[in-house]
């Protein structure tokens, strides 16, 4: 046995992305490209041109990990797992046109995102209002107003500090404007939210630029700016607005030797455009931004290669079924909302019947307790109409007995007619009294009868009530299978066989795996014209949104623009203000600078 310790034949890296971190474990021999493409694979990541691996040096500068160059011969730092940053580091020039797979958006988003909330890519308040909420619909989906509740954002991330501290406006009154603005996107998907945030983000005048500094032959201290289109000239204290740009479709050949670059032009009798570059280690990097950007520029001029147009239509693809899966998922989502709607319209009916068919009752039983009450009444006027009749027969026996006795004398005689004439008005009043008594013995009774009858009213539109209203089982739940509506946390079977019968026909239909031939067809001849004005259409749609959400933008500057704090105004914001007030955009300033020819615009610069 040998005691000779063998070294190791790995290593081990650590490898961050904007949204996940990884170790491997690589062969001592392997090179850049190698570990490059293994975490390319790892991540699902076929658009490769765009990024890189990012890493401090061991001297404390950052450096790209070099493709054709073994990792163990560059100047890594001597830690373990060694660290790397997987990040963009060529940008394209439209994210629309050339990001195709949704992974590379994804990363271009959370990228751009970062490095706006740090301030590293200049953004206008109101602009990052609006990318907040995108990157709010990106994270939380469609706004439901009960959950989404004030304070739901109170622990995110959304907008630079900058932008906070220039406005008398506390976290509530930013999260409400975002919140406004995240109510209109409803319905976009995560990937359409994050696309419409890089659309946007993509026009800020910082996006996509890395800024070395530079002087010219005077010694004027400039900024160089390398970035998709070309190269951008810009005073040391505005990075916003370039003095000069040369486009990578007039360079011809970029070196440099020691601090001096020299970029000859293709026109031929235009001069060399020569820079010094302070800081000569940045020199190779320079370098190296310039000649990726200018093959990506001409690389994105040529026809795609076979690579791209299989990665396009397996993208057009997924996108079409991720289409039909939406198209389904809100079919679903109404017929449960439809669902739910004719439940609450059918239990409030049931509420309605049963006031109604309480109401009744009560009447009813009121109806019976007036009839009852005036029963008493009749059976107590009648015992008192028989007990008066009874008396007045006793007062008219004693009339008779009374006439009838012999009265000996005439006072006894003019007594006992005395007596007869009271008997006989008492007599009188006792028959008109039963008189009375009887009529209002038949009112009674009329009362009663009346009474019964709207008893048997009440009763028979009770029953007419209890017949209409409609069963309705108020303990069923209106839910659907899993693999249809995935937001829903809980899913359990539906029992309603009108809905289910609809969702076992969407589901029949919509659901079953599909491979006919509408895919394999999607780039045949005929579909070529289709697609054109699909293109068309979709620019037509794009350039009246862009003005609409223009719109939006200049109001919601002008609403907060009465809470800026102007001491907290920086120096880019009072050039931004400026170029606004003057109607200049990114674009606008683009085709300015690059007007005249590259002889003039070397003897430009040099005369900064």
């Amino acid at each position: 046995m040998s005691l000779v310790r063998r070294k190791p034949r790995n290593f081990s890296v650590r490898v961050t992305t904007m949204d996940a971190e990884m170790e491997f474990s690589i062969d001592l021999k392997a090179t850049g490209r190698q570990l490059f493409e293994l975490v390319c694979r790892t991540i699902g990541l076929r658009e490769m041109w765009y990024f890189g691996l990012q890493f401090v040096d061991h001297k404390g500068y950052l450096a790209w990990l070099k493709m054709d160059k073994k990792v163990q011969e560059q100047n890594i730092p001597k830690v373990h797992p060694i660290p790397f940053t997987f990040v963009a580091k060529f940008f394209p020039e439209e994210v629309s046109e050339e990001l195709i797979q949704e992974i590379t958006q994804h990363l271009f988003f959370l990228q751009v995102k970062q490095q706006i909330l740090n301030e590293e890519i200049y953004c206008p308040p109101e602009a990052s209002v609006l990318l907040a909420s995108y990157a709010v619909q990106a994270k939380y989906g469609d706004y439901d107003k009960s959950v989404h509740v004030p304070g739901f954002l109170s622990n995110e991330e959304l907008l630079p500090q900058r932008v906070m501290e220039q406005f008398d406006m506390t976290p509530a009154m930013w999260e409400e404007r975002i919140t406004a603005w995240y109510a209109e996107h409803q319905g976009l998907m995560r990937d359409e939210a994050e696309m419409e945030y890089l659309k946007i983000a993509q026009d800020l005048e910082m996006y996509g630029v890395n800024y070395f500094e530079i002087k010219n032959e005077k010694g004027t201290d400039l900024f160089l700016g390398v970035d998709a289109m070309g190269l951008n000239v810009y005073e040391i204290e505005n990075k916003l607005v370039p003095k000069i740009a040369f486009p990578w479709s007039e360079i011809r050949n970029i070196s440099f030797r020691d601090k001096k670059f020299t970029i000859k032009p293709i026109d031929k009798k235009s001069p060399d455009f020569c820079f010094i570059s302070p800081r000569l280690r940045m020199n190779k990097l320079i370098l190296d931004l310039c000649v990726g950007n200018h093959e990506l520029f001409m690389q994105r001029r040529r026809a795609d290669t076979m690579e791209v147009q299989q990665m396009k239509v397996q993208v057009k693809e997924e996108k079409a079924k991720r289409q039909i899966e939406r198209n389904k998922l809100l079919r679903e989502r109404q017929l449960r909302e439809q669902a739910e709607k004719e439940k609450d319209d059918l239990e409030q009916q049931l509420r309605h019947f049963q006031e109604e068919a309480r109401l009744a009752h009560e009447a009813l039983m009121r109806s019976e307790e007036t009839a009852e009450l005036l029963g008493e009444k009749a059976q107590i006027a009648e015992e008192e109409a028989m007990l008066l009749a009874q008396k007045a027969a006793q007062a008219e026996q004693e009339i008779s007995r009374i006439r009838l006795q012999a009265i000996k004398t005439e006072e006894e005689r003019n007594l006992m007619q005395v007596k007869a004439r009271e008997a006989e008005l008492f007599a009188s009043r006792l028959a008109e009294e039963s008189d009375r008594r009887g009529k209002e013995a038949e009112r009674l009774k009329e009362q009663l009868i009346k009474a019964r009858e709207a008893e048997k009213n009440a009763k028979d539109k009770l029953i007419q009530i209890t017949r209409q209203a409609p069963v309705v089982d108020t303990t069923v739940s209106l839910t659907y299978n899993s693999h249809v509506i995935s937001n829903d946390s809980h899913v359990i079977n539906n029992d309603s066989h009108v809905i289910n019968n609809d969702l076992a026909l969407v589901t029949a239909t919509d659901l079953a795996p599909r491979r006919d031939n509408s895919y394999q067809d999607l780039m045949i001849d005929g579909d070529m014209e289709k697609l054109s004005m699909e293109i068309e259409k979709e620019r037509v749609d794009y350039l009246e949104k862009s003005k609409n959400l223009q719109l939006q933008l200049n109001e919601l500057k002008s609403e907060i623009e009465v809470l800026k704090v102007e001491e907290k105004q920086t120096q880019l914001d009072k050039i931004h203000s400026e170029m606004s007030d003057k109607g200049e955009t990114k674009k606008v300033t683009l085709v300015k600078i690059k007007s005249g020819s590259t002889r003039a615009r070397v003897a430009f610069f040099e005369e900064l």
